[in-house]
């Protein structure tokens, strides 16, 4: 398979990753979380502390979510954190996972994309999703100019009308013709951002395996669908000028401490933040001893354990041991991690364990370009 005519960055195809000891490549899922005593500011430092470890260890991708209304998630804007990752990075390969495409005009998302790949040549990936990342209220906010009754449904239309934007090729007679997303296309550009599907179910796997796209699963937050998911994309794939197999990666949980106690207690937050937002009570990510304190109700244990149960934590080659058996069970060709938790200096370290865990490249931090 030519991954390099989906990621044509000049450099490492996808596969072509020094991903040391891995089985396939590893990667970073963030969403600059604010912890209880922290603030914004504080996450999207951490932020690019993360992108430069990820860079200088070896990970192959740092994207970051889009999500609106939590107080504990600082990842609203995509576009703006990844050109400040741009900015203090020079190889990693950096996108959205993902924008939420009917929140926005697809030309919007086609110039803010065109602009990152203007300020990082071949290193910007555009991964789309379909559902808002959001309630209901905060989409209808986020929504002011669109037509009654636009939203997830439409997005096999926004997704092409996004492509055609991309590739400045509307046909002739096209009410858009003649408008151009820029920069782009008209002004010479080799190259374009790649576009990935994301998912939690299976109908953005359905649709990226008939357009031939890659396709990004969340196994995090939806782990009962990733095998199912995974198989209808396969199932679905027809070759495109993207790609000649299917490739899918995975969203995953993970957590490495050299106290296997210590991984237990930070990931509780992480549980206890997901219980409060599903329960209409969103706020900044607790602390560990908040988390240790809290009352659980025999529903909320109930929640909280099969939250945990999807959560790779543990020593470094328990982690390990785990992310390979997941590996093992889906067929996932990536694997993204993320570390939702309190502590910005522990979830730095967990990546650090699991590069170590993998025998990942070790070396100072790269200059700032």
């Amino acid at each position: 398979m030519d991954h390099t005519r989906q990621e044509t960055s000049g450099g490492d195809p996808v596969r072509g990753t020094a991903h040391g000891a891995a089985p396939v490549p590893l990667s970073v899922l963030d969403l600059v979380t604010v912890g209880e005593g922290r603030t914004a500011g504080d996450a999207l430092r951490t932020s690019v502390s993360l992108s430069r470890l990820a860079e200088a260890r070896g990970f192959h991708r740092h994207w970051v979510a889009e999500h609106h209304s939590m107080p504990g998630v600082a990842s609203t804007s995509p576009a703006v954190i990844l050109a400040h990752l741009a900015a203090h990075t020079s190889t990693i390969r950096l996108g959205s996972g993902g924008v939420m495409l009917p929140n926005h005009a697809p030309l919007v998302i086609a110039e803010q994309f065109g602009t990152l790949e203007a300020l990082a040549p071949g290193r910007v990936d555009l991964g789309l999703g379909r559902a808002p990342g959001t309630d209901g209220a905060t989409a209808a906010a986020l929504r002011r100019t669109a037509r009654p009754g636009e939203g997830a449904e439409d997005f096999p239309q926004q997704l092409a009308e996004l492509t055609r934007f991309l590739d400045d090729d509307f046909p002739d007679g096209h009410p858009y013709a003649r408008i151009h997303a820029v920069p782009g296309p008209v002004q010479g550009s080799t190259g374009r951002p790649p576009v990935w599907l994301l998912g939690s179910s299976g109908f953005s796997a359905r649709l990226a395996g008939a357009l031939g796209l890659p396709f990004a699963f969340a196994h995090h937050f939806s782990a009962q669908n990733t095998v199912p998911a995974l198989e209808l994309y396969r199932q679905s794939f027809r070759p495109s000028a993207v790609l000649d197999e299917p490739y899918a990666l995975i969203g995953v949980a993970a957590l490495a401490s050299q106290d296997e106690a210590q991984a237990r207690r930070e990931v509780l937050t992480g549980a206890l933040a997901m219980l409060q937002l599903r329960t209409g009570r969103p706020g900044l990510m607790p602390t560990p001893e908040q988390a240790g304190a809290h009352r659980f109700t025999a529903a909320e244990q109930d929640f909280v354990d099969g939250w945990l149960t999807n959560i790779v934590h543990g020593t470094p080659d328990a982690v390990r041991d785990g992310l390979d058996s997941l590996q093992k069970r889906t067929g996932a060709d990536e694997l993204m991690i993320t570390a939702n938790v309190h502590g910005d200096e522990v979830r730095l370290r967990s990546y650090e364990l699991i590069a170590d865990a993998y025998g990942l490249p070790e070396g100072p931090l790269p200059p700032r370009p």
